[in-house]
């Protein structure tokens, strides 16, 4: 009997030792690969009057791209004169706009959200790799958009605006609480134009809607939890031509590198894995 229980221990840790190294195996790796997509052949613009452009006879892709490069949506592009027009329609959006495809010092980072306050363009990154990314229209010169590190608090579907009552944001998320800064749904003219909150296209309004999460609080005044973090940085000169109006002359004066986004984020980086460990056990204790 005692050979054979002893018999039986050893295939139980034998078994036991395979099934761990089986559970490692299947565990998600912490690392995203980067998602197939397709570059236009061309990275040229030029200027092209609205009346020309036949809007009815471009695919909802071609469409989305030129609202993009033009930061606006789809009333204010017929309400404008002339826009700017890539030569080359057939790529994937991230192509048109200015964030890195990879950035490596996010590779511990679940997810984060970035503002860019100069080329009025967002960006969405999981695991250091960018899974998300369009226009935005933020805070004109008299009311600006603060910049620096936050995170997302609470959100609505809908919601009023606490300069007017008469505004409704939709598909609203607010990261400044105190100032009431938030993004959300709204109008897009193609320039900073909001009262320092980050306007979106209603499509990106509802991903990050659902993309980041809300805070979790203790009580009434007290924040237990943080939400997803938010970088919003950089400066708009509001006394120039818009700047993505270069890109006619110079197709990559709006790129921002992998090494220019690190320096912003490197100042918070402390910060954002300490919220993002106190919410991972958080969670942990609720399994």
């Amino acid at each position: 009997m005692k050979r054979i229980t002893g018999l039986l221990f050893l295939f139980f840790i034998a078994f036991t030792s395979c099934n761990k190294d089986n559970t490692s195996e299947q565990q998600p790796t912490l690392k995203r690969a980067l998602p197939e997509r397709i570059k236009p052949k061309e990275y040229t613009y030029s200027y092209i009057k609205t009346k020309n452009l036949a809007i009815d006879s471009l695919s909802t892709k071609e469409l989305d791209i030129i609202l993009a490069v033009n930061r606006m949506d789809k009333a204010n592009l017929k309400k404008t004169d002339s826009i700017l027009l890539p030569t080359d329609l057939s790529g994937d959006i991230e192509f048109y706009l200015p964030f890195p495809l990879e950035v490596k010092t996010l590779d511990s980072i679940k997810k984060i959200i970035f503002f860019s306050y100069p080329t009025e363009t967002f960006a969405t990154y999981e695991y250091g790799i960018l899974t998300h990314e369009g226009p935005t229209n933020m805070g004109k010169e008299n009311a600006q958009t603060p910049t620096g590190l936050f995170f997302t608090n609470w959100k609505a579907k809908e919601t009023t605006s606490t300069v007017n009552d008469e505004w409704l944001l939709k598909w609203n998320f607010n990261v400044e609480n105190s100032l009431g800064v938030g993004f959300h749904q709204y109008e897009l003219p193609g320039y900073p134009a909001s009262h320092s909150c980050m306007r979106l296209r209603q499509k990106d309004a509802e991903m990050l809607y659902d993309f980041a999460e809300q805070w979790v609080l203790e009580n009434q005044d007290v924040v237990k939890i943080k939400g997803t973090p938010v970088i919003i940085f950089g400066k708009y000169d509001f006394n120039a031509p818009k700047p993505w109006l270069t890109l006619k002359s110079n197709p990559k004066a709006l790129t921002i590198t992998e090494e220019e986004l690190e320096k912003v984020i490197a100042p918070h980086r402390d910060q954002i894995r300490k919220e993002e460990k106190i919410r991972d056990e958080y969670n942990a204790k609720k399994v």
